[in-house]
């Protein structure tokens, strides 16, 4: 097995020290890359237990060691439970030799690949993902006791991801002098992406957006987007991620007791790949992006010989109606729409499968312009927002609203214009409402979501309007307006608070800029821009705009509010069987008195 590895741990901007530790070993001879495989380990200290980064380090390397050290050739769960028997040992013993100065607990997950298999140990809250044709599924069952909670139907995925009981662990290395460890096998191919990552990764960033990050760029530089997403989001713990991306794969026989290895081929499929001719049409000449649902090539258009952009949804989603029915819908609005500022969708007359065809663009999004820059110059940022507004004109005048707006759907092109792209997620005037895979289509980007978008509502030309307000929020603070441990609380955020005074983060923003900002962050649509043209005329002269104090009526978010919420539900949760006891306890002992 051929590995691409990379890995990033990250203070945060929170806490005093770092109490994660990660480790990567994998040797360099091949017939012993064969018989052992390479392993990845992470561990989280429990910092409440004292010495959490003694314990992670411990806990890793001792796992490392074991490994690197015992007899190849043994069964992979075999060798985990070596090294996280070794493991736990090492922690429990350093953790009684030094009581007096606290016990010490660590997570520990471990990920050995060998062949054409992933098998993981695990222990703890770090989670473990695979990534295959851009979808990424979480392989491991968070050890917490709001996983549990959630496992046993008593509170929700949002209540989970922001209670304070998710940092409880219901099981973790060093405790006992026992442990018991969780095991895992999964088959990998050429492509996949296994990603593992700690809870302050994952509370912070959704499955989705690991998928996507990590295949569209390579792993070193995920790992930083990765850790950056996680940072701007507000985290309140360390950050660890490691990517192993999986470049090649043999399968082994064995014949008259001697293995025999050869590399996997991908398997048989009806996918389209760089090479090939799509329709007699279009030559398949690179690969631009991957996301969770299609594949986005570069092309030479045979019949008009210009580059273009071809959007191909993979075969295992062609046959799902909901997925169908949206993917005509993006390209049926798209072929209505002319501007300038829009992406244009190249008609096509007879298709053998489903795909887009979509002029070929050149440059960088805007979310990649972001990432270089701390934040961008006041005037750069208001003339792309007003790009934007016109491009918003043209949409809404049209009758669609595009619901999805964020940096990754705007492209700074290298000719000096800019382009609208994704309505993957657009409504249309009369257009019926759309579900995929379990989520609405009015969902947007939680860090982009207008209010009404998180309460389930459709939205209108006003919710754009929000989105585009968030963005220029960004653009002149490098920060976003809401701040949250985790997507779900950034979305709640909204809805119980207003967002940070833009002149807290740019004390060089003119209270004009700041009066433009947080009237298209409005908490009710009406409150806002009436439309993209009145936001417009703003941004091409904000040292006209009045002052209106908005400013100075900003509510603070309550996190108390949430954390009371928590509150009363656990306070029921040790009430309730209090008092059925009780009255179990009276029904059996007080004396029955017949009529």
């Amino acid at each position: 097995m051929d590995l691409t590895y990379a890995e990033l741990s990250s203070t945060g901007p929170v806490r005093p020290k770092n109490e994660d530790f990660l480790g990567f070993f994998q040797p360099s001879d091949l017939e012993e890359q064969r018989s052992r495989g390479a392993v990845a380990a992470i561990a989280d200290g429990v910092g409440g237990q004292g010495h959490g980064d003694l314990a992670s380090r411990l806990a890793v390397e001792t796992a490392l060691k074991i490994f690197r050290d015992g007899q190849g050739g043994l069964q992979p769960k075999q060798a985990l439970w070596r090294m996280f028997t070794a493991a736990n040992t090492a922690i429990y013993d350093q953790s009684m030799a030094q009581r007096e100065q606290g016990r010490m607990a660590s997570t520990l997950t471990v990920s050995l690949l060998r062949n054409n298999e992933v098998s993981i140990g695990h222990v703890g809250d770090c989670r473990v993902y695979l990534i295959q044709n851009g979808l990424a599924r979480q392989i491991t069952t968070d050890h917490s006791y709001a996983a549990m909670q959630l496992r046993l139907g008593l509170i929700s995925p949002h209540e989970a991801a922001s209670s304070d009981m998710r940092c409880v662990l219901t099981r973790s290395m060093g405790k006992d002098p026992t442990i018991q460890v969780d095991y895992y096998v999964v088959q990998v191919n050429r492509g996949d992406y296994l990603v593992q990552c700690s809870d302050g990764m994952h509370n912070c960033v959704t499955p989705e957006e690991i998928g996507e990050i990590v295949t569209h760029a390579s792993p070193e530089d995920a790992c930083r987007e990765l850790v950056a997403l996680a940072e701007k989001r507000g985290t309140d713990d360390n950050l660890s991620v490691q990517i192993v991306r999986i470049d090649r794969v043999e399968d082994v026989m064995f014949y008259r007791g001697q293995p025999i290895y050869q590399e996997r081929e991908l398997p048989v499929s009806n996918e389209i790949e760089v090479g090939q001719v799509l329709d007699s049409r279009f030559r398949i000449t690179d690969l631009i992006s991957r996301s969770g649902m299609a594949s986005i090539f570069k092309a030479q258009d045979l019949q008009s010989g210009q580059p273009v952009a071809v959007k191909i949804p993979f075969m295992q989603f062609e046959s799902d109606p909901a997925f169908y029915s949206r993917f005509q819908r993006e390209e049926s609005i798209g072929k209505t729409l002319r501007h300038r500022f829009i992406l244009r969708i190249v008609p096509v007359e007879e298709k053998s499968r489903p795909y887009i065809v979509m002029e070929y663009l050149q440059g960088q999004t805007l979310r990649q312009v972001l990432r270089s820059v701390e934040r961008m110059p006041v005037a750069d940022a208001l003339a792309i927002a007003r790009r934007i507004c016109e491009a918003l004109e043209y949409l809404h005048g049209q009758g669609v609203v595009h619901r999805d707006l964020k940096p990754e759907n705007i492209m700074l092109c290298d000719d000096g214009s800019i382009r609208l792209m994704d309505l993957g997620i657009a409504k249309a005037a009369g257009s019926r409402r759309l579900t995929f895979s379990g989520f609405s289509a009015s969902l947007g980007t939680p860090d982009y979501m207008a209010p009404e978008q998180v309460k389930g509502k459709r939205g209108d030309a006003r919710t754009d309007l929000y989105s585009l307000g968030v963005m220029l929020y960004e653009m002149v603070t490098g920060a976003l307006p809401f701040e949250g441990t985790n997507p779900y609380a950034i979305m709640h955020a909204r809805l119980a608070g207003d967002p940070v005074a833009p002149r807290k983060w740019n004390p060089e923003l003119s209270p004009q800029v700041e009066e433009i900002l947080l009237h298209a962050l409005e908490r009710q649509p009406y409150d806002r821009y009436i439309s993209a043209a009145a936001m417009k005329v703003e941004l091409e002269d904000p040292d006209s705009v009045p002052l209106t104090g908005r400013c100075d009526r900003l509510r603070p978010q309550r996190p108390w509010a949430r954390r009371w919420h928590a509150a009363r539900w656990m306070l029921l949760a040790i009430l309730v069987p209090i008092v059925v006891f009780g009255l179990i306890y009276l029904g059996a002992h007080l004396p029955w008195k017949g009529r």
